[in-house]
């Protein structure tokens, strides 16, 4: 009796027989130590006692299918944990047994697998779209949609070359059952003149060889039905026009023996230009390698080749399951198994940086690219998607240096963050201590980690500065009623807390903040209750757009041009430093400051509570946008000459449009970044002497129809 069978037998039932057990104990003994195999024996023991008395549909135990699932896995030769973990994959959804118990006889890591994979039937979500995006978080930390979507393309990426393929099939004959029959009829019928066509093909190659004195292995081999099938959508081409449906494999021992064998089969046939790729030298990314070749058949009929060694077969094959081992109870790594645990890695990184739907996303972004190969500094390769810039790179090493980076250097030569990648550029990314991601970055980065990486500093970013500025303007409403913050009664700041569900003081901050609560109505809950019931309300400020009111005594907000993305500037007035400005809370936003002349305050009249006095700090820290419309002589070289004018006060144009009035005259509306109001009154001032300028004005709105502000040359007096 052999050694699995000997193992059979103390299995409950086993005279009965359970189907596949035998068989699973028969694979895992053939590469794994007695001790691990003796766990998978217990594992299998232990669930079909577990699911005893369950039957599936088709009347089978229940057990068979974990224990199928299990087979799979030892084809692949994965390690015992894995193959214990699918046994018991069950067992926590369709039985009393609890993730405790499993973790108490199986281990931690077991316990944990069982639970990743457990179906998430009896959770309740939102919507469908969130329930496919939870559940497939929970077991690749990404998303269940369909097996051509998603599935196949993991197990490619993760090297599982033969699942990967079995997957598309099936997907394929499920989603499109009579394609699939078309296609796989055509295909049987013109197998026999393909059979006889590639014998010869391989039996001249094999005799090549073999003068060659190189030993292989030559074989022919049919492309799957899915892979037929997406040609023939790429190509928009009828089945009988795709003609590569087979193919040549040529397996060898040798790394160095796959050149000189490249070298026989060019001799053979003549190669096809630009179709030759070397996979061996630059491996995909999924750590398959071998040469690719495209020949002239008999005929004219293309035939690809692929010529590789037994180890990259293996690899091609099962992917990082090819090089699972054990020494000494310890499993051993690879390359493969290292560019698997990095994306893996990666897609936890993806996961911090917004939600499931988004999640989802950046994961298919990242299924689906086409590379492009570019070197560091020290000739170590990166694969990056097609279209990806130098910060995708940056991301790419890590996400400290993706964060930091400043500038960088191709080939040697400096270049814009923004610039497209190329195959076969060095890159070298420039950092600076203290430097921060730019928000714009979003817009042009491609790659899931570097946008997942960019939105989860700033979701950090955002929230640390609603929670300062939420701060302040809860001080400045307290101190309307004479209170100091930290004088508030911690009995009504609990009580605050708990009526508004919020977990603590910085989750209140940063509510009122993102001006979610409104500060006044804050304080006025934080009072005292005989306090509360007694306060008048502060005075309405005289002039004011709406009834917005403060008090004396708490002045109004600071604003110094530095709050960040809670503090912003509205682009239907663009204020200026010492222009007189209004702020407005908007829900989700922060504050949105407004020029007390902007038409758009009219609007928020039914909104009095959400107005707040504010005032420029006297040496506001940053660069502001303005706009100003210039009308000219319509004439050749008008644009070039007043813009040329505006570089010249070294201010930055952001924006130009042309507005043609009249075949004599034209408007040109500038968007401009300047410091003040002193600093766009110099800029005007030098466009209003142009010789072909009618006319320079300052707008307050955005719109076609918006007013304008004559250049009375006031704004240098402020």
């Amino acid at each position: 009796m052999d050694y699995a069978s000997s193992l059979l037998g103390l299995l409950p039932g086993a005279k009965r027989g359970t189907p596949g057990v035998k068989e699973l104990l028969t694979k895992v003994a053939t590469y794994l130590p007695h001790e691990q195999v003796e766990r998978i024996r217990e594992a299998a023991e232990f669930g079909a006692a577990a699911h005893q008395g369950q039957k599936r549909v088709s009347g089978e135990p229940y057990i068979t299918h974990p224990v199928a699932a299990a087979e799979i896995l030892a084809d692949l030769h994965l390690d015992a944990d894995t193959i214990v973990g699918a046994i018991l994959h069950d067992v926590i959804e369709d039985t009393p047994i609890a993730k405790a118990d499993i973790a108490a006889r199986f281990g931690h890591d077991v316990a944990e697998i069982v639970d990743g994979v457990t179906k998430l039937d009896q959770i309740r979500f939102k919507n469908r779209e969130e329930a496919q995006a939870e559940n497939f978080r929970k077991m690749l930390l990404a998303m269940v949609r369909e097996t051509l979507d998603i599935y196949a393309p993991v197990a490619e990426r993760l090297g599982l070359y033969a699942m990967k393929l079995e997957l598309e099939d099936l997907g394929f004959q499920t989603l499109y059952p009579q394609r699939y029959r078309v296609i796989e009829r055509a295909l049987k019928r013109a197998r026999g003149n393909q059979k006889e066509f590639l014998n010869k093909i391989r039996a001249q190659l094999e005799a090549a060889l073999k003068k060659a004195a190189i030993p292989g292995r030559v074989e022919a081999r049919e492309k799957h039905l899915f892979s037929i099938y997406r040609k023939m959508l790429r190509k928009r081409a009828m089945l009988s026009e795709i003609v590569d449906v087979y193919g040549i494999r040529i397996t060898i021992d040798a790394v160095d023996t796959c050149y000189r064998a490249l070298g026989v089969v060019h001799s053979v046939y003549k190669p096809m230009p630009g179709r030759f790729k070397d996979y061996i030298a630059i491996p995909r990314i999924n750590g398959y390698q071998s040469l690719h070749t495209t020949l002239f058949g008999p005929n004219g009929v293309p035939i690809e080749v692929q010529i590789r060694t037994d180890d990259m077969d293996r690899v091609a094959e099962s992917g990082i399951a090819a090089h699972w081992k054990y020494k000494e109870g310890e499993l051993e790594g690879s390359a493969q198994q290292e560019r698997a645990r990095k994306w893996l890695s990666n897609l936890v990184e993806m996961e911090e940086g917004g939600n499931s739907e988004e999640f989802i996303e950046s994961v298919k972004v990242d299924l689906f690219p086409d590379k492009v190969y570019v070197f560091t500094p020290r000739g170590e390769i990166l694969r990056l998607p097609r279209g990806a810039t130098v910060v995708d790179f940056a991301y790419a090493v890590h996400t400290d240096i993706g964060n930091r980076c400043v500038a960088a250097k191709i080939d040697r030569r400096l270049t814009p963050l923004r610039t497209v990648l190329r195959n076969g550029q060095t890159v070298q990314i420039i950092t600076a201590k203290g430097a921060t991601p730019n928000p714009s970055w979003v817009n042009f980065v491609v790659t899931a980690k570097a946008r997942s990486a960019i939105r989860h500093y700033l979701k950090t970013l955002r929230r640390g500065e609603a929670v300062g500025l939420g701060k302040r303007l809860l001080v400045q409403a307290l101190a309307e009623f004479d209170v100091k913050l930290e004088a508030v009664d911690p009995a009504a700041l609990r009580s605050a807390l708990t009526e508004f569900a919020l977990k603590d003081t910085q989750e209140l901050f940063e509510r009122v903040g993102l001006g979610e609560r409104l500060a006044p109505l804050v304080a006025r809950r934080l009072l005292p209750v005989d306090r509360a019931q007694v306060a008048e309300p502060p005075p309405v400020i005289p002039g004011a757009p709406g009834e917005y009111v403060a008090h004396a005594a708490a002045g109004p907000l600071a604003i110094a041009g530095t709050e960040g993305l809670l503090v912003s500037y509205a682009h239907c007035c663009y204020p200026l430093p010492n222009d007189p400005i209004l702020a407005f809370m908007s829900t989700g936003r922060g504050i949105v400051i407004h020029r007390e002349t902007c038409s758009n305050v009219e609007d928020y009249r039914k909104h009095p509570e959400k107005w707040l006095p504010v005032s420029w700090q006297h040496k506001p820290g940053r660069l502001f946008l303005s706009e100003i419309r210039i009308e000219t002589v319509n004439k050749m070289g008008v644009l070039a000459a007043v813009s040329a004018a505006i570089a010249g006060t070294h201010t930055n144009v952001i924006h130009v449009t042309i507005e043609t009035r009249d075949a004599e005259t034209s408007a040109q509306v500038f968007v401009l970044e300047v410091a003040d109001r002193k600093h766009l009154a110099r800029v005007m001032r030098v466009v209003r002497h142009m010789p072909d300028v009618l006319r320079t004005v300052r707008t307050i709105s955005t719109h076609t129809h918006a007013r304008a502000q004559p250049d009375d040359g006031k704004y240098e007096d402020n």
